[in-house]
């Protein structure tokens, strides 16, 4: 994949566009113990291009992730967790969108773990699942899926632990994305996609990337390409590419200090570079 040639798809936009045109992403995620990766991924999915951004998640939590930035919609549901009583509800709110990012910090429970299940198998929209979302067994996935797992979730995805050869983790990740019958980002030193057909490794990227956050704003930057109709192969190639260099400018001037946030900000220079 050209890189640059992809790139340039994100800055072409016509004259007479209009808000909505170019994405809008619903996030799915969220719980009392956990509001940064949400709202981390709606910040770098906005920086990425999509116009909006609305994160689905328990009422009492919304008001925190709302404050991150005004820029962030929060739609708020009963409870301190996501469950099953809101299925509906989400599937409703996800024909508003274009693209769903589910599993963020919503946690491990049994009633959420349900409703991930389910919203799954009902919804038709492309999805990134990421995070706890990656922990349901059971789950059918489809074609217009991206899971993006680290090493240990992929193990709980299909029982095989990556090897550190990038030829094996190639087939690896190839075979498993056919064998699930969807697209796989599996991440590490070098991140490897497939959709079962193709393989791509994209090498941007740093040690200092093992900071917290960062898989959000990579899941984050997925689902905004995705919602600008990008495939969930350019989407997750594409994404590790601009969050790993966006990773690499910040890297420069924190190290070890960096953070997701500082991340986030570099996003908009590596579309325009």
């Amino acid at each position: 994949m050209n890189i640059k040639k992809t790139l340039k798809k994100l800055l072409n936009r016509p004259e007479w566009s209009h808000k909505g045109d170019f994405g809008k992403l619903l996030i799915i995620g969220g719980s009392r113990w956990y509001t940064g990766s949400p709202a981390l991924a709606a910040l770098a999915a906005l920086r990425s291009g999509c116009d909006w951004a609305t994160i689905a998640c328990p009422e009492k939590i919304s008001q925190t992730i709302a404050s991150f930035s005004p820029d962030i919609i929060t739609y708020p549901l009963p409870g301190n967790f996501l469950k099953p009583s809101h299925l509906k509800t989400l599937l409703t709110l996800s024909q508003k969108h274009d693209a769903v990012l589910i599993g963020g910090g919503m946690g491990t429970q049994k009633e959420t773990q349900k409703l991930v299940k389910e919203f799954l198998i009902k919804t038709e929209k492309p999805c990134v699942i990421d995070a706890d979302a990656l922990k349901v067994q059971g789950t059918g996935f489809k074609p217009n899926f991206l899971l993006t797992p680290h090493a240990y979730e992929f193990f709980l995805l299909t029982g095989k632990r990556p090897a550190t050869s990038l030829e094996e983790r190639k087939a690896l990740v190839k075979n498993q994305a056919k064998s699930l019958g969807c697209a796989i980002l599996l991440k590490g030193s070098k991140d490897v996609i497939s959709n079962g057909i193709d393989v791509l490794v994209n090498k941007t990227g740093n040690p200092f990337l093992t900071k917290a956050g960062t898989g959000d704003t990579l899941a984050g930057i997925c689902a905004s390409l995705l919602s600008q109709g990008f495939s969930v192969l350019e989407s997750g190639f594409l994404a590790s590419y601009i969050n790993g260099k966006a990773g690499e400018l910040a890297s420069k001037e924190f190290g070890p200090g960096i953070l997701a946030s500082d991340l986030i900000k570099k996003i908009p220079l590596v579309i325009q570079s």
